[in-house]
């Protein structure tokens, strides 16, 4: 990318180049590539890649090559690492081939803890952890389940914010709710939706306040409103977003 960008400090491309992917795509990383291919037919002559010719080049040894190394390193002991388990025990079964004792072969799958002295290696009872290790700014490990939960959320269907503000005395809405949307629908263009919203928000807040005796449940309020709007705006729009609502008692 540094290259196809201009910012490599040894390699500059001219129009006469022609460039080759010797590897093919990694499922997932389609669209990267193609705007690395991109930006390089706008500077070089020609791009070539395995699709358009027989020049794959594998990331990984093969079998005679895994020979090769074993013949040359001679180890006394044997841990295959990276690939699938099946890739492991194949890779392990040629050691053993090759000559190294089949109790000094082990394969170890992610997480399991091996103990190794001059004379032995073996597996031990120990688990190391293997979870992702998430990173958030300053915070290393430390977000939580429901913090990334919440943030899906959100980047899916948005946020729905509506402020009520209620006379403690009377147990009536005393303005028209206020109502913020992020990422979920625009407000200029959503006029009718937004007012039957502080309708139906003034109307819930109301059935429970005016009457219901005192003190009031506030946290009843709002989860009623949470629950009763979440469920409309999911009714008109087919999307959930996150629903928070703000009842202040004046």
């Amino acid at each position: 990318m540094r290259i196809a960008n201009s910012e490599h400090t040894a390699i500059n491309l001219r129009p006469k180049d022609s460039v080759i992917f010797s590897s093919s795509v990694i499922p997932g990383n389609e669209a990267t590539v193609q705007r690395l291919k991109d930006v390089l037919y706008k500077k070089v002559h020609k791009v070539y890649h395995y699709a358009t010719m027989d020049i794959h080049a594998g990331g990984h040894a093969k079998r005679d090559e895994l020979r090769k190394m074993i013949e040359l390193t001679r180890p006394k002991f044997f841990i295959p690492i990276h690939g699938n388990y099946f890739m492991l025990k194949l890779h392990a079964e040629l050691a053993e081939e090759m000559g190294v004792r089949k109790d000094h072969v082990i394969v170890a799958e992610d997480g399991e803890v091996v103990s190794m002295n001059r004379e032995e290696i073996k597996k031990t009872k120990e688990k190391a952890p293997t979870d992702y290790v998430m990173v958030d700014g300053l915070g290393v490990g430390d977000v939580k389940e429901v913090v990334l939960r919440d943030r899906q959320h959100l980047a899916e269907d948005g946020i729905f914010v509506m402020i009520a503000i209620v006379d403690s005395k009377t147990g009536k809405v005393r303005t028209s709710p206020d109502i913020i949307s992020r990422g979920f629908i625009y407000l200029k263009e959503s006029q009718d939706l937004l007012k039957e919203v502080r309708n139906r928000t003034r109307k819930i807040v109301e059935d429970i306040t005016i009457g219901g005796g005192h003190p009031i449940n506030w946290t009843y309020v709002r989860d009623e409103l949470r629950e009763k709007i979440g469920q409309f705006l999911f009714n008109k729009t087919q999307r959930r977003p996150m629903v928070l609502p703000v009842v202040i008692e004046v």
